[in-house]
């Protein structure tokens, strides 16, 4: 089931959101995270997060900011069974258009969102980590 983020979901959340990071970005230290990890647990209560909860358990995350997409996070175990799909499809069921950037390293992301009729609209340098992003848009 996907629904909007509970206040109670904050802890579950931002564990998923640290450890997905740490996982799927692993060409950026550990400690980047570890570093914004406070900042980014304050700022989960005031987003647009709607997770995908099953028996109880969040399996995953998305987090929107009007038509950006800040993040889809899915929990290591829980990843390749459809579940940011769903997450992603429920999202753009909200919006007409969406768009995101995604660090060019993470070819497994990237993948992903060119399945999903994403298109790479250009690239930037995230200034925070040194590290190359290609920005990539979403249009009904």
């Amino acid at each position: 089931m996907i629904r909007k983020l509970r206040k109670t979901d904050l802890d579950e959340v931002a564990y998923i959101w640290l450890h997905t990071n740490k996982k799927a970005h692993d060409f950026i230290a550990e400690t980047y995270w570890d570093e914004h990890f406070e900042m980014v647990e304050g700022m989960l209560g005031d987003a647009e997060i709607y997770v995908f909860e099953e028996q109880g358990q969040i399996k995953g995350f998305v987090g929107l900011d009007g038509e950006y997409i800040a993040g889809i996070f899915v929990r290591e175990k829980e990843q390749s069974l459809g579940i940011g799909k769903q997450l992603l499809d429920f999202v753009k069921s909200l919006k007409g258009q969406l768009k995101l950037n995604v660090y060019q390293k993470n070819e497994r992301a990237i993948q992903f969102y060119l399945r999903e009729e994403f298109s790479i609209q250009s690239e930037s340098l995230d200034s925070n980590t040194g590290e190359k992003e290609l920005i990539m848009v979403w249009k009904r």
